[in-house]
């Protein structure tokens, strides 16, 4: 268990239920001096037990949030290549990312919640939007966030974002990549499932990973809006009912081929 992590969260939110694997028991945190929930998916177990390569695929909150020295190490440490950002438009006026800091780094907004969700005509997107809405109107927060995780994913703006996030790190040939909504919980998290999965990364090691949200992300965010595993898990759900499960919706919603996923494989597994 992470000392000093867990002693001040209630107990109603849930914690990770494995340590990660060896190398990885702090859940690949790096420790910025600011910015929150960053962690390294390197020292997952993938495909045929190698290893995520560690140093090339970051998730966190947002960069808005970072100081000067944190920024820097991004940079200069991990030769930041790639930034995917999933936030919404009234999002990125509020707290723009600096890519100033990141001269020739590839910027790629995916919008996975747009303000305005016009056009929708796609059949599953539609089912996913209807029983988000019904959720909202029962006011009951459990039932949102079960009807949310689906909307993340398979509303229109998660179609259309997932795809860009997935042709941005197909397209990232080096340097490191970084994906970031606000606090790096549900866009985020539902971002960094998708590329575990395509690794090989095994289910128990998601979810841990999914929760440690909990563990790293502000408090006042892990008390009031917590990582819930009943989330994630009507999310998969959903993907199985309309998709097959998550590998019919990387091939059928979000276009990730066969060869693209051993693209990713060779690439950020060990050999």
């Amino acid at each position: 268990m992470i000392t000093g992590l867990t002693e001040n969260l209630p107990d109603y939110v849930e914690r990770p239920a494995l340590p990660g694997p060896a190398g990885r028991e702090g859940y690949g945190r790096v420790d910025f001096e600011v910015l929150p929930n960053t962690r390294d998916l390197g020292e997952l177990i993938g495909a045929d037990g190698r290893r995520v390569k560690p140093g090339l695929l970051l998730r966190s909150g947002a960069l808005g949030f970072a100081s000067d020295g944190d920024l820097a190490r991004l940079r200069d440490d991990y030769h930041l290549s790639l930034i995917v950002d999933l936030r919404n438009d009234i999002e990125l006026s509020e707290l723009p990312d600096p890519v100033r800091y990141f001269p020739g780094v590839r910027y790629v907004h995916a919008n996975i919640l747009p303000e305005e969700a016009a056009g929708i005509t796609q059949e599953r997107a539609t089912k996913a939007t209807v029983a988000m809405q019904k959720a909202q109107a029962s006011q009951n927060p459990d039932a949102f966030m079960e009807a949310f995780y689906p909307f993340i994913l398979a509303g229109p703006g998660g179609l259309e974002g997932y795809r860009q996030f997935f042709e941005a790190l197909l397209a990232c040939e080096e340097g490191a990549a970084l994906w970031h909504c606000s606090v790096g919980r549900d866009r985020c998290g539902m971002a960094s499932m998708l590329v575990e999965w395509v690794l090989g990364v095994s289910w128990d090691q998601i979810e841990s990973d999914y929760l440690a949200t909990n563990l790293f992300a502000p408090l006042e965010y892990s008390i009031d809006f917590a990582a819930r595993m009943a989330a994630l898990n009507s999310a998969v759900r959903f993907l199985k009912r309309e998709y097959g499960g998550i590998d019919g919706y990387l091939k059928q919603a979000l276009g990730v081929t066969e060869d693209d996923r051993a693209t990713l494989r060779n690439r950020y597994l060990e050999k």
